[in-house]
């Protein structure tokens, strides 16, 4: 199993998931929401320097991505 990356800012994580077919739908404030249609998934994103792993993790979980697939799409 690969570890999550550390230090990634909000914009490296926006880039990939809009590279796995993510769309930004709004942003209010440091928090930008990407959706996908099929298979629908959303989620958010903060616009910040730096991700704690935990939400890094939360947010793979919930685009539906593992690990391995999003460190090939950074």
């Amino acid at each position: 199993m690969t570890k999550l990356p550390r230090g990634l800012s909000g914009a490296r994580v926006k880039r990939a998931l809009i590279r796995a077919g993510f769309y930004i739908k709004r942003q209010k404030g440091s928090h930008i929401v990407l959706r996908r249609d099929e298979p629908f998934a959303q989620v958010v994103v903060p616009a910040h320097r730096r991700i704690d792993t935990g939400t890094l993790d939360s947010i793979l979980d919930s685009a539906g991505l593992t690990v391995e697939e999003f460190l090939k799409l950074l």
